[in-house]
C-alpha cells in the first residue's frame, strides 16, 4: 500500500511539473519598456519583448488601422490628383516564435503588417471607377498586438490568447 501511495504521489508530482512549465503565467509587456512602433510608409512594425511566457511556440499578431493618403490617376495616366476622403484601412501581420527562443519566460519580437491593397479596387475616392486609386502613405491611428501560446503552426486557430494590448496614436504616426 505504501509503495502504491508513493508511486501515486510521484506520478502526480511529475504531471504537475510537466504541465506547469507549459502554461503561460502573467503574460505582459514591461511598463517601463513598452513596444515601439515604426511607420514604414505603407506598413507598420511593432517591436518589443514579451514577458511571463511558458514553454510553447508563440504567435504574435499585429492588427493596425490607418487613414490612407491616395492618388487618383485618370485612365490616360496624365492627371494625378490627391484622393478625396479615403476610408480607413486595417492591415495585419504575424510572427511565429519557436519555444526554443523563449529564455527565462521572455522573448523579443518584431512583427510588420502587410501593405494595403493598392491600387484600390473600384477607386472609391476618385472621380469615377475608371480612374486608378493608389495608396501612397498611411497615417496610423491604432494598433493591437495579440499573443497566443502554446500555438503550433502559423495559424492561431485553436490557440489560447494570452495577451491583447491596444495602442492609440494621437496624433497619428
Amino acid at each position: 500500500m505504501r509503495r502504491l501511495l508513493l508511486s501515486l504521489v510521484a506520478a502526480i508530482g511529475l504531471v504537475a511539473i510537466s504541465t506547469s512549465g507549459v502554461l503561460a503565467g502573467n503574460v505582459h509587456f514591461n511598463k517601463s519598456n513598452p513596444p515601439t512602433f515604426t511607420d514604414n510608409g505603407l506598413t507598420l512594425t511593432a517591436a518589443g519583448t514579451i514577458y511571463g511566457l511558458g514553454n510553447g511556440d508563440v504567435q504574435v499578431v499585429l492588427t493596425a488601422t490607418a487613414i490612407p493618403t491616395a492618388t487618383c490617376t485618370n485612365p490616360g495616366g496624365s492627371s494625378k490628383v490627391p484622393g478625396q476622403n479615403p476610408a480607413s484601412v486595417t492591415v495585419t501581420g504575424g510572427q511565429s516564435i519557436p519555444a526554443g527562443s523563449i529564455i527565462n519566460g521572455h522573448v523579443p519580437f518584431s512583427v510588420t503588417t502587410s501593405p494595403p491593397t493598392s491600387p484600390v479596387p473600384g477607386a472609391p475616392a476618385c472621380p469615377n471607377s475608371s480612374w486608378t486609386e493608389t495608396i501612397t502613405d498611411m497615417s496610423w491611428t491604432s494598433a493591437t498586438i495579440q499573443v497566443y501560446q502554446p500555438c503550433a503552426g502559423p495559424s492561431v486557430t485553436g490557440c489560447p490568447l494570452v495577451l491583447a494590448a491596444t495602442f492609440t496614436f494621437s496624433p497619428p504616426l
